[in-house]
């Protein structure tokens, strides 16, 4: 990739000159990723306020449905928005679904302890689930429904397509006819046919994403996200060329890819098909530390070179109560996915997690989700700064040093000051 990071976003044009519509250049509405206000209100507390608005998407809270098992059809999103998400992004879908062929069992547990006692907390949760298995048109009638019957909502189609701009200008073109409100971009499923340039294939080649990029943002009228994937030694750069080649915004991570364990007493690997398995995507509270820190390098570099107030930043990773949500937000994230939790605690879960959230923001005197979002993004440096800085507070600290250690330690000359170094009151 060029080294260039002239930022055209906002004269419509990619770095590779591709255009895009300007119905897409939308305002998120509140301070930059990664600005750091704090304006926590000294009248009297009112009732936080949960709502985000991003990429010109009105939300009622910043929590949206990961793609996933959570957004497969119209019942489980219809139960999502009726339960309060702020957002439901549908499993992914492409054109030709029946390519996409699944296996049962395809899920498989870390628990903390003794792995398989079913005492132990789960911390890890692995997939080998592929994409919506479910023909397009199904997903694409049910998309139309849903907007029929939430049109306040926002509903947002994740999707996944080979290498083929064809391919890709005729599912993009399909799924904005149903009225969806945005469009999640899968350029990170470990798992997702790597062989055909789908899902983590693309996300790990920079050159390739550039392209395809150019295909979507070409295409696309509604805000475009892309989502990156966690298996790559550097994330800040897929999502760089992302923001660059036209999208709005960047959803990290994805699942981590892993192989969950084997059993002990068959000697098999977990999830078990048959006898065989194959490594699969690592999510749940385990990857929770990861995530975290991928964020906050997408936000740093976000702050830093794209800091026009126009992209948008989507945490993901292990959230399961509103303390790991507002983690999120505090390096940057402007809405935080949950899809694991789902399967693991119910469509409720977002009850909790609004309660816990403004808990937090009660705590601090926040109002809104803007007053802290990238507020903790101050405190990271680099080891060589943090050196210089704990020298330099030692010193501070050595020269307004009060007290005696010890009664060696009395001068003559500073007696009276010594003593009045060590009064309480």
């Amino acid at each position: 990739m060029a080294s260039s990071l002239a930022l055209t976003h906002l004269t419509g044009f990619t770095s590779s000159g591709v255009s895009f519509p300007a119905s897409r250049r939308r305002w998120n509405g509140g301070s930059r990723v990664g600005s750091l206000r704090i304006s926590a209100s000294e009248t009297n507390q009112q009732e936080p306020d949960l709502s985000v608005n991003v990429n010109g998407l009105h939300m009622p809270n910043p929590f949206v449905i990961g793609s996933g098992p959570p957004g497969t059809n119209y019942k489980v999103m219809k139960k999502a928005f009726d339960e309060g998400w702020g957002a439901v992004i549908a499993k992914t879908v492409s054109l030709d679904a029946a390519k996409v062929i699944n296996v049962t069992p395809r899920y498989a547990r870390l628990r903390a302890g003794a792995n398989g006692s079913a005492k132990g907390q789960i911390i890890g949760w692995e997939n080998i689930e592929l994409i919506s298995d479910r023909p397009l048109e199904t997903m694409l009638k049910e998309f139309k429904q849903l907007k029929e019957e939430y049109p306040d909502r926002i509903l947002i189609a994740s999707i996944m397509e080979e290498y083929n701009k064809a391919a890709w200008e005729e599912l993009i073109d399909r799924v904005e006819q149903t009225g969806i409100d945005a469009i999640e971009v899968n350029f990170s499923c470990p798992h997702g046919m790597p062989e055909r340039k789908m899902g983590a294939a693309v996300g790990q080649d920079c050159d390739l994403l550039e392209e395809v990029c150019g295909w979507i943002n070409a295409k696309a009228t509604v805000p475009v996200w892309a989502k990156m994937t966690p298996n790559i030694t550097d994330i800040t750069q897929p999502a760089r060329v992302s923001l660059r080649s036209g999208c709005e915004g960047v959803a990290a991570i994805n699942t981590i890819m892993s192989v969950m364990g084997i059993n002990l007493k068959t000697l098999h690997p977990e999830p078990c098909v048959e006898g065989y398995s194959t490594p699969g995507g690592y999510s749940s509270k385990a990857v929770h530390p990861i995530a975290l820190g991928k964020v906050m390098s997408i936000a740093q570099m976000m702050k830093k070179e794209f800091n026009d107030g126009d992209y948008s930043l989507s945490g993901i990773g292990g959230v399961e109560t509103g303390g790991d949500a507002a983690e999120f937000i505090l390096l940057g994230a402007n809405t935080v996915q949950v899809c694991t939790g789902v399967m693991m605690y119910g469509y409720d879960l977002v009850s909790k997690l609004c309660s816990e959230l403004k808990d937090f923001m009660r705590t601090h005197n926040f109002s809104t989700i803007e007053e802290f979002r990238g507020a903790s993004l101050q405190y990271f440096t680099t080891h060589t700064e943090l050196v210089r800085i704990q020298q330099e507070a030692i010193r501070e600290r050595r020269a307004i040093k009060k007290g005696l250690q010890s009664d060696k330690d009395w001068t003559g000359d500073g007696f009276v000051k010594e003593s009045e170094s060590m009064v309480s009151n």
